[in-house]
């Protein structure tokens, strides 16, 4: 029987079937120097264009009504990510008044013209607002769960995809973290707890920390992940000063380029990332997603 969200809880919906070629996954690009991946994270502030401060404040209004701008600058969001794999969006909306009752994950997934997406709504406030993370993904993943992550304040999550089976199995999570270093700090130790038993981690989002906190330095000792790159800096888009936003990978994938993508559609800039995949990674891409939650039943829409 599936169970009524309640406003603070969270739930996932999924679609495999958006685009015409449902029957052949994508696989990833082969090169001379194996398998690659191309990676993007990006907070897309539910699809609102900001380059001034001030404009948190005359613009505040697009966090609860319709804009008519909102639909080309998400149209402007999906030219710029169709070139990628996997895309993490933080900052989405799974359908409510400000957002013309679109899911916005779906909307970005259906012009970019991804055959699959992922897509977690954290806080449920109805009519009015449905705060969620979203995932792209031109592979069919083999299993979707979520976790709910501790804090004062309820409606943070991580959304995690599993490509393959086991221990050779692909794993990307993606997060928002809390703005409040305490509660970030619980976040990222119980997101270091789940992301040590996995080989070839990806994990990406919005973590509300530089590279250099103490924060990013326990998760990487806990969690065995590579040292992050610096000083790519992402916030605020119209005049980058924080590298908040990142990509972290296991020892395994190996990284062969990464970069902050100039594209101010938001108050973040996106970062993209391109691993090189180890030859023992198994994708089984083809298998349908299997959905595992604690907190909601899983709703296909």
């Amino acid at each position: 029987m599936i169970k009524e969200p309640e406003k603070t809880q969270m739930t996932l919906a999924y679609r495999s079937s958006l685009a015409s070629n449902n029957d052949a996954d994508h696989t990833p690009t082969v090169t001379e120097g194996g398998r690659r991946l191309r990676l993007l994270t990006y907070n897309i502030q539910t699809g609102i264009a900001t380059n001034r401060y001030h404009q948190y404040l005359t613009h505040s209004w697009k966090h609860v009504l319709p804009c008519p701008a909102r639909r080309g600058n998400l149209d402007r969001i999906a030219n710029m990510v169709q070139d990628y794999d996997i895309v993490g969006l933080q900052e989405a909306d799974a359908g409510s008044l400000r957002s013309g009752y679109v899911n916005l994950t779906e909307y970005l997934a259906a012009r970019a013209q991804f055959p699959h997406w992922y897509d977690q709504t954290n806080r449920n406030f109805g009519m009015f607002a449905q705060h969620s993370m979203g995932i792209l993904s031109r592979m069919r993943a083999t299993e979707v769960t979520e976790h709910r992550l501790p804090g004062a304040i309820p409606g943070r999550g991580a959304l995690i995809v599993r490509y393959g089976h086991g221990r050779a199995a692909l794993v990307l999570m993606l997060v928002h973290l809390a703005l409040g270093k305490r509660a970030r700090a619980r976040q990222l130790g119980f997101i270091g707890e789940i992301a040590r038993t996995h080989r070839n981690l990806i994990l990406m989002g919005d973590l509300n920390c530089c590279s250099d906190s103490p924060e990013i330095s326990a998760l990487i000792e806990r969690a065995g992940l590579r040292e992050p790159t610096h000083e790519l800096h992402t916030f605020p888009s119209w005049r980058p000063s924080r590298n908040i936003d990142h990509i972290l990978v296991s020892p395994s994938l190996r990284v062969v380029n990464v970069s902050v993508l100039n594209y101010p559609f938001s108050d973040h800039l996106p970062i993209a990332m391109e691993i090189s995949l180890p030859d023992d990674l198994e994708l089984g891409g083809r298998n349908p997603a299997q959905w595992d939650s604690g907190l909601a039943a899983a709703v296909p829409l």
